[in-house]
Formats: C-alpha cells, structure tokens, sequence
C-alpha cells in the first residue's frame, strides 16, 4: 500500500458515523449503569439481563426477539463494525453514550438470530493497590524490556489489570507508551508518560498493521490488547526482543498453556523457532481469575512467573511441564503460584477452604500451604 493510499485510508476510518441509538438501548444502558452491573446480555427469547458481581438478573419481563436486538445495538455502532457484521454476522465496537458512560458492544448470531453482550466500561483508571492482586505482581510494571502476558479466561480481570500496570508506568516514568486495542476500554491521561491509544478498526485495521506502525514511533512501551494471531504473536516477540517493553493478554490459565497457545498458533515447522524465541523474549506471565467470595462479591487470585534461566531452557525444550517448579526457583524475583495466592486468601477468611480446593490446579500444594497453617 503506498503512503498516499494508507492516508486516504486512514482518512476514510476515522469518518465513520454512528446512527442515534435507540430508546431500548438508551434504557437498558442506564440501567446497566445505574445498578453498577458489568455487562448487558440481550439474547433471543430472553428478557434483557444484566451481570452483577457474576450473577445474571433479569431488568424486565418481556422476551425479545432476534429482530429487535439487531434493530437496538445495529445503529450504536461504529460504520466498519456495521458493515463487518453484516459480512461475517459478528463485530465489537465500542460505544459512548452521553450522559451515561462508555461500553463495548459484541454483536453477533446465535441459531441465525441476533444477540449481543454490551460491557460497561469504567470512567476512570484503577490503580494497581486497587485490584487486590497478589503484591508481587506490581515488580512486572517495574520491567525495562521483555514481553509480558496475562492469561486468564473471559472476566477474569486481565484488560484491568493491563490499563492498572499502564497507569503504574505513567505515574512513575517518563516513557512513550502506545496502546492497540479492540476497542480502547480504559481512556489514559498523559502524566510523567506520554501515552497514544490506538483503536483497531477506528485508527488502523488490525493488529499486526497497527503493531508494525508502533515499532516506527519509537515506544518505550507497547501494549497489545489482544494476541489473536501468529502474526501478531511474531511482531510482539520481535519488539521484545528488540527491546520494548511489550503487554498482551491471552485465554490461557497458567505458564505451560500460555507457551503452548502461541506456539500452537504457529505452523508445526516453525514451532521449535518460535519456542526458542519465546525464551529470549518472555520476562514474565501472569494468570489471573476472579471467585466469588465468601460474603458477596469477587476477589482475585492469580500465580506469577518472572522468566529465569530454568525457565527459558525448558521453554525452549518443551518441557513446559516443568514451569510450575521453576516459580518456586524464582520465588526471590517475584514469583508466586497460583495456591499460594488462594491460601491467602483461605487465611484472610475471604475463601472457604474447600472454594480454594476447587480453584487449584495442584490441589495436593495448596493442601500442604493450608495444613501448614493450621486450616
């Protein structure tokens, strides 16, 4: 593409028009909103549903169809999403109403119906102390190059705890921090950093032609919303290893899984080039996951792995099976597992022991961590 195409394009993206939401839309938002609820499902012969603290209710008796959800959220959306909804039948975009707050909208189809989740999203940044993550894990916004990743599945926590360890960076440093992300969820304000924010969709077309832009205007930090694809997963591993520092997040649940998922996504001939990649490049990968708690609500619990030597050899040998021994190794660099985090959380009588049970992935660990303790 020549530059004078690319800037007619980029030109043609940032035109795009919204169409005046509708008044149920408008209705269901305010009331998402207004019971501080975080998502809005509208699914056919359902009523209208909101998610607090985990728990779906419902915000009124009437069912919808899949025609009257597509005629609600269609026209919130931004003009490239409309269109790429109407193409492959699914789309996100994100959406400000005034007045009420931001979201992100998920349209898709279900059973050839229409059906959409809509996520409020927050006003304001949070800080890192905020989160109730494990302390350690604020060593990760103190990394000068590498690539980090947070893992855990959908609502786990991992895009908050991307923009927490971001706000951390610029409070502190004076850095160039660039942002891709699909949609932008968590608005940054410069402070001691200058941070740009770039939506997939609004200011590029996708991730891998946003990344390669990136690497052209000199970041210190890049952050990936999401690593989606091998392309993208190549770009990332090479600014680390040239020496960015970069963060993305993946639907993975521990270290092992994180390196299979992007080595997986790889062609098997290039996999063991890719391992050997990972190795140099990795710093650090967080999992996290949010439990509901014993007295309402839902608390953090997350396990942390700062690369050592162990790890980059067995990494690069695929001997993932290993990973797990290598947090205790690494322990004195800010390492923790996953049962560690859960026993604390038994002790500070916010988990019932047998909820930590079921969360671990070692069970037999954490029955040691506890019995220890007297629990």
């Amino acid at each position: 593409m020549t530059a004078e195409s690319n800037s007619t394009h980029i030109q043609v993206i940032h035109s795009e028009t919204r169409h005046p939401e509708s008044v149920e839309l408008r209705r269901w938002l305010g009331e998402l909103v207004l019971r501080n609820g975080s998502d809005l499902l509208l699914v056919p012969n359902a009523p209208a549903s909101i998610r607090l603290e985990g728990v779906l209710s419902a915000i009124e008796d009437k069912t919808l169809s899949g025609e009257e959800i597509e005629a609600a959220v269609l026209p919130a959306m931004a003009a490239h999403a409309r269109e790429e909804y109407r193409q492959y039948g699914i789309a996100d975009s994100s959406y400000r109403l005034e007045g009420v707050g931001r979201f992100r909208i998920n349209l898709h189809r279900e059973r050839g119906r229409a059906a959409a989740t809509v996520r409020a999203l927050p006003s304001k940044v949070p800080a890192l102390s905020e989160l109730r993550l494990p302390p350690g894990v604020g060593a990760i916004a103190g990394l000068q190059r590498g690539l980090v990743i947070i893992g855990g599945a959908t609502g786990s926590g991992k895009t908050t705890t991307l923009a927490a360890l971001v706000n951390e960076i610029n409070q502190r440093d004076a850095r160039h921090i660039v942002t891709i992300e699909d949609p932008i969820e968590y608005e940054h304000a410069h402070n001691k950093s200058v941070i740009e924010q770039v939506e997939i969709g609004i200011d590029a077309p996708d991730f891998p032609t946003a990344l390669r832009a990136a690497m052209r205007q000199a970041p210190d930090v890049i952050v990936v919303g999401e690593m989606r694809d091998s392309e993208t997963a190549r770009i990332a591993l090479s600014a680390a290893e040239t020496g960015h520092l970069v963060f993305t997040t993946l639907h993975t649940t521990d270290a092992a899984s994180t390196v299979s998922r992007i080595a997986d996504s790889f062609p098997q001939e290039r996999q063991h080039t890719v391992r050997a990649e990972m190795a140099m490049a990795l710093a650090a990968m967080l999992t996290q996951t949010l439990i509901p708690k014993r007295n309402g609500g839902r608390v953090p619990a997350a396990e942390l792995l700062v690369l050592g030597y162990g790890a980059r050899q067995h990494i690069r040998k695929n001997a993932l099976q290993h990973l797990h021994q290598e947090i205790t190794i690494t322990r004195k660099q800010g390492s923790f597992t996953l049962e560690e985090s859960l026993a604390q959380l038994v002790f500070q009588q916010e988990l019932l022991r047998e909820e930590a049970m079921t969360r671990a992935l070692h069970p037999e660990d954490l029955d040691t961590i506890l019995k220890a303790k007297g629990f």
